[in-house]
């Protein structure tokens, strides 16, 4: 027996660990990413298959993934199979395994028709992995692409996976991906009196991490479920004993990122996130979900179009339709009168301003003529707290309520410089 304690640390090129006996930590085996040349192409974890598939080699596996789960243009599946990896059972999240599910459809376990691997659902009748799902599972794989705001749900599925790992002590790799996102962080911090599926953490509207270093921040701020946690923690006490089995998080980096990088993605993340404009937008005009108001579902330009039949028809005008993506989107069929937020990738960051804009919430509440109408039970969840509307209600300035913001978002901020593996912006 070794008398030393074994620790899991996030292994990263530009950071010094201190290994020393009072700031032992569990070992966060990760592939250290040399590279962060920003005129090289940016590289997703998924494609450096020659980090990651050595330690899928003989292992019966379990992946939670996407349509936008691919290696080059084909889904990652469909290469690993070909490869010969042993894919015991395929986890889906919100919108399906296959991506063309509409928002908040329920989705229903089967099995994939092309290569018949279960397909269990994790946005349905449950969210996370249960023991039986995971029996005879080796290793755990997450691949999904984010957009980096707090009330979209991959981040919540990556969670509940990442729990389920350590309760089951099954090692865990994730194949980080580009934040589209990742060049600012803003908005209020969710109050945990309001967690919810499309907020589950304290962290502000846009959070500004990859997966990989929100995976490393919530596992070791101990975040995560009292089991998990627990599992966590207790592992930094065991003795670590020669052929011991232990929890492992793998993160295979992103080559040639950092947080000043602007990523187009190559392939839309959700059925209402069809454009880089609306992924941009998406931070501040998801807001619009909590009122009353057509956030553009059911139009080409989702969280770009914001507007309602009653406001002034000199506003620029839309009218939501019934489409695959948006069945049955908010004032459908009819005129709507508000915004257009939209324009080339250039001229929406500049709209955006690396902020989470609330102007047009405000000006929105100010010019609707149905003030007690405008608010729905929705917004509490996606502000992550119930002063957002209450400020808006008491006519507070745009300036009044980000400063209201910034106790807690200064406080978030000194919170994810640890756990950055990316030169930050």
């Amino acid at each position: 027996m070794f008398k030393n304690y074994f620790f899991l640390f996030l292994s990263i090129v530009s950071i010094n660990v201190n290994c020393s006996a009072q700031k032992q930590k569990l070992k966060l085996t990760t592939e250290a990413n040399s590279n962060q040349n920003s005129s090289a192409a940016i590289i997703p974890g998924a494609d450096q298959m020659e980090k990651y598939l050595p330690m899928l080699k003989g292992k019966k596996v379990a992946l939670l993934v996407n349509h936008t789960s691919t290696v080059g243009k084909a889904h990652i599946i469909d290469t690993l199979i070909k490869l010969g990896v042993g894919i015991k059972v395929i986890f889906g999240p919100e919108h399906g395994f296959r991506g063309d599910a509409p928002d908040g459809a329920k989705i229903e376990t089967t099995s994939d028709p092309k290569t018949g691997v279960p397909v269990i659902s994790l946005y349905g009748k449950k969210n996370k992995p249960a023991p039986e799902d995971l029996k005879d599972v080796d290793i755990m794989v997450y691949d999904i692409q984010d957009v980096g705001t707090r009330y979209y749900t991959f981040i919540s599925s990556m969670q509940y996976f990442m729990e389920a790992a350590l309760e089951n002590n099954i090692p865990l790799i994730i194949l980080d991906r580009p934040n589209p996102n990742g060049f600012y962080v803003d908005g209020p911090v969710l109050d945990t009196a309001f967690k919810s599926f499309v907020g589950m953490q304290p962290i502000p509207v846009v959070y500004g991490m990859t997966i990989g270093e929100y995976a490393n921040m919530i596992m070791q701020q101990g975040w995560l479920s009292d089991a998990a946690n627990k599992a966590y923690h207790t592992l930094k006490l065991v003795r670590y004993m020669a052929g011991a089995k232990y929890f492992q998080l793998h993160v295979i980096p992103v080559a040639n990122y950092t947080h000043k990088s602007k990523y187009i993605l190559p392939i839309k993340p959700s059925p209402n996130l069809p454009d880089i404009g609306s992924i941009y937008w998406y931070g501040s005009t998801c807001f619009f979900e909590g009122t009353t108001l057509s956030e553009g579902r059911g139009t080409t330009k989702p969280f770009e179009y914001i507007g309602h039949p009653l406001l002034p028809k000199t506003m620029f005008s839309f009218t939501p339709a019934s489409t695959a993506g948006a069945p049955s989107p908010k004032h459908k069929d009819k005129v709507c009168y508000g915004w257009n937020l939209s324009g080339t990738p250039e001229q929406v960051l500049k709209m955006v301003d690396n902020k989470v804009q609330i102007k047009y919430l405000i000006e929105a509440y100010k010019l609707f003529p149905d003030k007690e109408n405008f608010f729905n039970k929705g917004i509490n969840r996606l502000a992550g707290n119930n002063e957002l509307a209450q400020q808006i209600k008491d006519g507070k300035s745009e300036a009044e309520i980000r400063k209201s913001w910034e106790p807690r978002l200064n406080e978030f901020k000194k919170i994810r410089k640890q756990y950055l593996m990316y030169a930050d912006f």
